[in-house]
């Protein structure tokens, strides 16, 4: 029992949901504890004292303080160290011990990289308990990258598996066949570097005050890089000199040096920044063998992994593979054969009012039919709906007012005509700037793109051109699923108008659009998000002085287009409405009375306006070169709780839609922080 806690001290306990954490606010060594906002009631004693707890979460990024109070006894709590240390602190331990060489590969070695040897840390003793349940091992085989002293731009190799036997973490890494891979590989062979570290962080750990310092033996962590270094800390792994691999890594026997310690440095901010490199640079790898697996490519991407190119390498490698594998796509192929009456007999706010109330049987019963069509739709995509599938055929229909005994006398108002993707088109800056839309594709899609010209030559009198041909790849693009919800009153959706379907609509179709807008522009690439122009390798960019940009500036993201042959088509220049009232004002040149935004124009360019670019961004280029692909289907989904106090209904709708750049060399992006 933890007999000398104090008010501040972190604590945890088992509950219901496993372990518990919180910081100490107050404690009674007799009487009682009253916990607020509950009827419970903690007694207290001399030998087992009572504790007033505020809970903390786990987040993203570290835990956090909670609203909530628990109360117990101290035989129910075991001290922990601060939270900061579990979930915040980047932690590396180093070794050194016998090393093994593949048979068949002399670039693939073998090695221990943790034992459970106590390190001794600013918190106490540190010991990493050695089984499957306590070290999360799925970063190193996920592609973690083997790295020089700890430099998440020194990859050396990769990590192929890691596993765990008698007491000890092994690694199984593939070096690279690239400079640096094969000096390490000498240095290796010639007992010169002989020891690893890694990088770690601790979720959880248990504390024995028993011993002097107390130690705390973690049993939950996770690694998520392994690296050569010159520094041991634990002599009972790591690299050693036998190069005859006997296939038993039982019979490693470890090569004694003089333990050192490779503890956090005294500027803890530097190691933490090296350790969120080497972080990322393991999520890199990691999305890189991940692309390779699903493209059936896993061999390539490994290639390229250990020589140290990047994912966008690897995208444009595999885009030149795809080629001859491309197939027609068949727009057809999401349509379930649906006459021009059943079209425009769809509703969907009968589909949304069934998801709202799926027990109530008269929902269910008008919404029969939608329910049916979706029902085919799903079976024709190949995917389970997550609400309601609208078919393709609905999503691009027109609403129109027709006659009487067709409809017209349900329309309460004119009402503009419309399918649901031009709708969607219409909410979309990046459409309106010009950008190529792509409607009706199904599965992944693969378009080729002239990327080098023929060359034409000089020949004498009955002489032959010299044979030669434009170089041409591809870019691909998949269904990338983006949501976004609207909520609705209750008794609107009860409405059988036209008008409020037409609206709901409209509605989700804006907010849509103000998504794929702006991940269109600034999309990371990554978390299934589409990869955005500002990302985009190879577009042009100027780095302006202010906020406002001179006219000359202006005209450089021009000159970036030009320069690279890219100035066709229709380009325009794309800013939020403070850029624009920003060049309202800013002349050409001093006193001239002519500014740079006029009439609807920048230096006689269509330029195009929405808040979905960021501050002081200006971009130009030909946004026909930025493909904007909608697929088949769209789900519908409701939730009706979250705002079930206030009589209202969320609406959710997903549509699966991607991007990419055909020539990146056609825009430019200018702003004073690049």
């Amino acid at each position: 029992m933890a007999k000398d806690l104090s008010v501040g001290d972190f604590v945890a306990w088992d509950s219901s949901g496993g372990t518990a954490r919180g910081k100490i606010t107050r404690i009674a060594r007799e009487g009682s504890i009253d916990v607020p906002d509950s009827s419970f009631t903690i007694n207290a004693d001399e030998d087992d004292p009572a504790a007033l707890i505020r809970v903390y979460r786990r987040g993203d990024d570290g835990y956090e303080a909670t609203d909530r109070l628990v109360g117990h006894r101290f035989s129910e709590l075991r001290k922990i160290s601060a939270l900061r240390m579990l979930d915040e602190d980047l932690l590396r331990r180093g070794h050194a011990t016998e090393f093994y060489q593949d048979e068949d590969d002399e670039r693939t070695l073998e090695f221990p990289f943790a034992s459970e040897a106590p390190v001794e840390r600013y918190f106490g003793t540190e010991i990493l308990s050695m089984s499957d349940d306590a070290m999360d091992m799925s970063r190193l085989n996920d592609g973690a990258p083997l790295l020089y002293q700890h430099d998440a731009d020194r990859i050396v190799g990769v990590v192929q598996r890691a596993y765990i036997k008698d007491k000890r973490a092994y690694a199984k890494v593939r070096m690279a066949n690239n400079e640096l891979g094969r000096e390490m590989q000498d240095l290796i062979k010639d007992g010169i570097i002989r020891n690893v570290s890694f990088g770690y962080k601790i979720n959880d750990m248990d504390e024995d005050r028993s011993t002097d310092p107390v130690t705390y033996r973690a049993t939950s962590y996770e690694p998520f890089e392994v690296s050569l270094v010159t520094v041991p800390a634990d002599n009972t792994v790591g690299i050693g000199r036998s190069f005859q691999h006997n296939g038993d890594v039982e019979s490693a026997s470890a090569e004694e040096t003089n333990p050192s310690e490779e503890i956090m440095s005294e500027t803890p901010d530097i190691g933490a920044i090296q350790a969120e490199a080497a972080e990322a640079k393991a999520k890199e790898a990691a999305e890189m063998l991940a692309l390779g697996k699903r493209t059936n490519n896993i061999e390539l991407a490994e290639e390229f992994l250990i020589n140290s190119r990047g994912l966008d390498e690897l995208r444009s490698a595999l885009i030149e593979k795809m080629g001859e594998n491309t197939k027609p796509v068949d727009t057809s192929a999401a349509e379930i054969g649906l006459s021009e009456k059943e079209t425009r007999a769809f509703s969907w706010l009968r589909a949304i009012n069934y998801l709202a109330n799926p027990s109530d049987r008269n929902a269910r019963e008008a919404a029969g039919f939608e329910i049916e069509a979706s029902d085919a739709a799903s079976q024709k995509l190949g995917r389970a709906s997550r609400g309601i599938t609208i078919p393709q055929e609905v999503l691009t229909r027109d609403l129109t007012v027709g006659t009487a005994n067709a409809g017209g006398n349900l329309v309460a108002t004119d009402l503009l005509a419309g399918s649901f993707i031009d709708l969607l088109r219409n909410a979309s800056a990046l459409d309106q700037a010009g950008a190529t839309v792509l409607t009706g594709l199904t599965g992944n899609v693969a378009i080729p793109r002239q990327s080098g010209a023929a060359t034409a030559y000089w020949v004498a009198e009955s002489g032959a051109p010299t044979e030669s041909q434009q170089t041409v790849d591809q870019v691909t693009m998949m269904p990338r699923t983006v949501a976004a919800f609207t909520d609705y009153s209750r008794r609107l959706l009860l409405q059988s108008s036209i008008d409020v379907e037409n609206m709901v609509r409209r509605d989700l179709a804006s907010v849509l659009g103000l998504k794929i807008d702006y991940s269109g522009l600034y999309g990371l690439g990554t978390n299934s998000e589409p990869l955005g122009l500002k990302n985009t390798s190879g577009i042009g960019t100027e780095d302006f002085s202010a906020n406002t940009p001179t006219f000359a500036e202006v005209v450089a993201l021009e000159s970036d287009v030009a320069t690279a042959n890219a100035l066709l088509g229709s380009p325009v220049y794309l800013m939020n409405s403070a850029m624009r009232g920003a060049l309202k004002t800013a002349e050409k040149a001093s006193n001239t009375a002519q500014f740079i935004f006029e009439d609807g124009e920048v230096n006689g360019y269509r330029a195009v306006v929405s808040n979905q670019v960021n501050s002081n961004d200006l971009w130009f280029g030909n946004f026909a070169d930025l493909l904007i692909g909608y697929f088949s289907g769209l789900d519908l989904m409701v939730d009706p709780f979250t705002n079930s106090t206030s009589g209202t209904v969320r609406v959710i709708a997903m549509q699966d839609v991607d991007m990419a750049v055909r020539h990146p060399e056609s825009f430019s992006r200018g702003n004073n922080t690049l």
